[in-house]
């Protein structure tokens, strides 16, 4: 299963994997992205392939 990692720095905070796979993905203190859970295969190829500015990848 692919670890999913967020890029702080190239995170902007929209949200979209939040919002589409909370069961892996929550809001830091600071607004950005956090991994918080695993998620299946498809999720998390989802979450890679839905972020705008590409700052989640799998490991």
């Amino acid at each position: 299963m692919p670890n999913p990692k967020i890029d702080k720095d190239a995170c902007i905070g929209c949200g979209l994997c939040v919002g589409s796979h909370p069961e892996i993905f929550n809001f830091a203190d600071d607004g950005k992205a956090e991994v918080i859970g695993e998620g299946d295969e498809a999720a998390v190829e989802d979450a890679v392939t839905s972020c705008p500015v590409g700052a989640i990848v799998a490991e």
